[in-house]
């Protein structure tokens, strides 16, 4: 959320357009689309904890440097440090929620967890230009980066995170070789590689309100930026009470694919429907929040859908792997949508979402049925 408050201001400070820009975010998604199954292999084997402080040390200080260096390209280059720090979030995190918290509270813990990350999300537009206010864009990001230092020194302190590994004993090189070998296997079969689709067109159509509504609504409708970003910082708060509702539903049914589909498919005509009328700026904000809160619901049933695909000891490797889904989406949405922007087709935007969360259900309403994941330990 760095830039989409910001983009105004960075874009006239460095004289790039939307697209140029935009390489920024492409350059954060690749090296996490490479890496991070590679790191969730690392997490089965390592363990999370100290990668997770790693990962948040590293990127805090690719923040400060994006700052403090007068470069475009160092700008750019630095992104592309924070993804690889971005790498071992979804895996670790995912790891340590799956090994320690009881199977019957699983929903609810990932709604939680995730309602805490929206929040801060939702918190952020108006923090960040707060900060803009009283010291640009470069202090902003230098705020932003003491926050992630602060969040690294925490989990470093909190020594009760780290999930139980799988084995006791140093693996041998073959059992190493045989392990790697099976889970490429598993990382390839048809269930796993249909949530990776389901992820990437879940990013597009998420991207597109986050991360380009602010900018669209004022080519499109000539929307004040006051507006529009309270807007989007309804969609995103609303995103965070939507996630905790969803634990409450994730916890009561086992349908976990027809609360994504149905979520989305509104999600979708609300998109759809700002694209084609101004709502005006009281209903603009509402119909923002009423996406934000739909996009929150799905997402414990999403993060369920994937660990019912999840065999016990893989939960590293597959969360890694799927959720590079956000990365590929993230790579692809800049080029799309900053397109769009730069050829004079705002509305096409709000079209593009629809139409991505179309294809979303379409994905995960056709998931193969699978066995469960074992139920966690402790």
């Amino acid at each position: 959320m760095l830039l989409p408050p910001l983009y105004i201001f960075i874009r006239a400070d460095y004289g790039v357009s939307y697209t140029g820009l935009g390489l920024a975010f492409v350059a954060f998604n690749v090296v996490t689309a490479v890496l991070q199954t590679p790191a969730g292999f690392l997490v089965d084997r390592i363990g999370a904890r100290l990668l997770l402080v790693g990962g948040l040390a590293l990127g805090a200080a690719a923040i400060a440097v994006a700052a403090l260096v007068d470069s475009f390209w160092v700008f750019v280059a630095m992104f592309a440090v924070a993804g690889l720090a971005n790498t071992v979030y979804h895996p670790a995190n995912y790891t340590i929620l799956s090994h320690r918290i009881f199977p019957e509270r699983l929903g609810h813990a990932f709604a939680i967890h995730t309602f805490a990350g929206m929040l801060g999300g939702a918190a952020a537009p108006g923090t960040l230009l707060l900060m803009y206010a009283f010291a640009g864009w470069r202090g902003a990001f230098l705020g932003a980066a003491a926050l992630g230092f602060a969040t690294a020194a925490l989990i470093a302190l909190s020594r009760d995170l780290e999930p139980e590994r799988p084995h006791a004993d140093k693996p041998s090189a073959a059992d190493t070789a045989g392990a790697t070998a099976s889970g490429w296997r598993l990382l390839m079969s048809l269930p796993i590689l249909q949530n990776l689709l389901f992820f990437v067109l879940l990013t597009l159509a998420n991207a597109g309100l986050q991360n380009f509504s602010v900018v669209a609504l004022g080519d499109l409708y000539g929307t004040p930026l006051a507006v529009a970003n309270t807007a989007l910082s309804g969609f995103l708060l609303l995103t965070a009470a939507g996630v905790l509702a969803g634990g409450f539903v994730a916890g009561r049914t086992t349908r976990h694919s027809l609360v994504a589909a149905l979520g989305l498919s509104a999600g979708g005509l609300i998109a759809l429907v700002i694209g084609i009328e101004n709502p005006g700026a009281a209903v603009l904000i509402m119909m923002m929040s009423l996406a934000g809160f739909l996009q929150g619901v799905i997402m414990p049933s999403r993060d369920l859908i994937v660990r019912e695909s999840t065999p016990p000891g893989s939960f590293g490797k597959v969360f890694g792997f799927v959720t590079s889904g956000y990365n590929i989406g993230g790579i692809i949405a800049p080029l799309v949508f900053g397109a769009m922007l730069d050829h004079g087709s705002p509305r096409a935007v709000f079209v593009f979402v629809a139409v991505a969360s179309l294809a979303a259900v379409l994905a995960v309403m056709t998931l193969p049925k699978t066995r469960a994941a074992a139920p966690a330990k402790v």
